[in-house]
């Protein structure tokens, strides 16, 4: 497995402490699904995030934002996207347009997507609560509000769209 080497123009706690984004961190247990991370006691208060990194068959890619406990209806997805063909992007796609493990996957993420090739999608559900979310690692978990969400991806150029 290639090792994955994180050289950016900033990290998650630069962009973060650019646009005095306020959170909350806590260091835990590595965790690799959302069920993993609901199992550990963490002190902190907030939604959890499901975050599901799609193409489509024509390469296009979406970073997907639900709340924990949602399943993710992929035939909705594809109406709503107007794709025909929906599935799960490659570890190695991954890491190249996010630089982020499978396992790491969080909305923090898009601003690595430095050629926009991402649409991200939010749950509207998540409007107006505290977000619980990692920082680029499996092994973090920030508490961060979704106003701030939504100002770090505007302040760093990028769209989304709610669901």
């Amino acid at each position: 497995m290639k090792k994955l080497v994180l050289n950016f123009k900033m990290n998650i706690y630069e962009v973060l402490d650019k646009y005095q984004i306020s959170y909350q961190e806590v260091t835990h247990p590595k965790v690799m699904t959302v069920d993993e991370m609901k199992k550990l006691s963490i002190p902190l208060k907030g939604v959890g995030c499901k975050n599901l990194f799609l193409t489509d068959h024509k390469g296009k890619y979406f970073l997907v934002v639900l709340e924990e406990n949602k399943r993710a209806d992929l035939k909705y997805l594809r109406k709503f996207l107007h794709v025909s063909s929906l599935s799960f992007a490659s570890a190695d796609d991954l890491r190249e347009i996010l630089h982020l493990e499978v396992g790491s996957v969080t909305p923090l993420g898009i601003i690595h997507d430095v050629k926009k090739q991402v649409l991200l999608l939010i749950d509207k559900e998540l409007e107006d609560q505290i977000l619980l979310v990692h920082p680029d690692t499996n092994t973090k978990t920030l508490a961060i509000s979704y106003a701030d969400l939504v100002k770090c991806l505007e302040n760093e150029g990028h769209d989304y769209v709610l669901l």
